[in-house]
């Protein structure tokens, strides 16, 4: 940062000030002198006890459960080597495509078409996102085994 401003013009120079730390609230902060013209802010994030923190918990706690309860550990791991696998594969052959000079504006055409005709059937009218919401949670209760 230092040497950005170093080499800009005068007119266009940045003179730091002491930041104003009113708008942090309640969030402990302090301030740090880097250089004559640069002052550090650090703010600490805290966090409250609530509902993300049982729920991260709750995820936490299902996939040791699912790792526990799996008996070939050995073939869980070589699904995780595919997917990463897969997931190397499949981001190369989209960056095969988009080096193509027609197909990218086709799929992106085709996949404008499928997000109306998908906002259009699922989230557009209220009984339709009842649907909706009814089918992902029969997906996850499918997934988990419940």
């Amino acid at each position: 940062m230092a040497t950005i401003t170093a080499n800009l013009p005068p007119l266009l120079s940045v003179h730091l000030r002491k930041p104003r730390l009113e708008a942090l609230g309640k969030f402990p902060a302090s301030t740090i002198k880097a250089t004559d013209r640069q002052v550090l802010s650090v703010v600490k994030a805290t966090t409250r006890e609530g509902s993300e923190s049982s729920s991260s918990l709750s995820i936490i706690k299902s996939v040791q459960n699912a790792w526990d309860k799996s008996e070939d550990r050995v073939g869980v791991i070589g699904l995780g080597f595919a997917a990463i696998v897969a997931l190397w594969a499949s981001a190369n052959l989209i960056s095969a495509i988009d080096s193509l000079p027609i197909i990218p504006g086709l799929l992106e055409f085709i996949g404008i078409l499928f997000s109306l005709w998908f906002t259009y059937r699922y989230l557009l009218f209220k009984p339709n996102r009842e649907e909706f919401a009814q089918l992902i949670n029969k997906y996850i209760s499918d997934i988990w085994g419940q």
